[in-house]
């Protein structure tokens, strides 16, 4: 473990790593708090070295915390459409992508196609939407809908660490 006083080129200790990463992974401190500090490079892609550490915690965490981990996501175009709070994080990117301009038609879509995976799999529908239109993530959502458990579960996880990755480059 590396000295308190080491900062990584991020600027934060590895005692901060924990505080410096809250809410990169919705809702799940606990991957932060897992993270081996020593497996974070000093080089100068922290940000890489970062989302390796941070994939390797989830991804050896067993499958109720990724579940757990999972059903932290929010659903898309769910909450943000009628209002309720989202963190800052999922309402950016969500509003990014234009799910808070629905049309009627289309957030009666997303509800529907949002329970039917739910009920489905016991899990949100997770896309790393930023960069995507509506249009482009309603066909994604109808094709995944039909999956089948363990190909949407890993799919899942890969759009999480994809949002992850997507906010470390944003917040480093």
């Amino acid at each position: 473990m590396a000295p308190p006083e080491t900062r990584h080129d991020s600027g934060v200790s590895p005692a901060g790593l924990p505080g410096a990463l809250d809410g990169i992974y919705e809702h799940s401190p606990w991957v932060a708090e897992r993270i081996d500090p020593a497996a974070i490079s000093v080089g100068a892609d922290v940000v890489s070295s970062l989302a390796t550490a941070m994939r390797h915690v989830v991804d050896n965490a067993g499958e109720d915390l990724q579940l757990a981990l999972l059903r932290a996501h929010p659903d898309l175009a769910g909450r943000l459409a009628v209002g309720e709070t989202l963190t800052d994080a999922s309402a950016g990117e969500q509003a990014g992508a234009g799910l808070d301009r629905c049309s009627p038609e289309e957030f009666e879509e997303f509800r529907s196609l949002n329970d039917r995976y739910k009920e489905k799999f016991g899990f949100p529908f997770i896309l790393a939407v930023r960069g995507r239109s509506r249009s482009e993530i309603l066909r994604i959502f109808r094709q995944r809908v039909d999956n089948d458990r363990d190909a949407e579960f890993a799919e899942a996880l890969g759009q999480v660490h994809r949002i992850a990755r997507l906010r470390l480059e944003e917040r480093f």
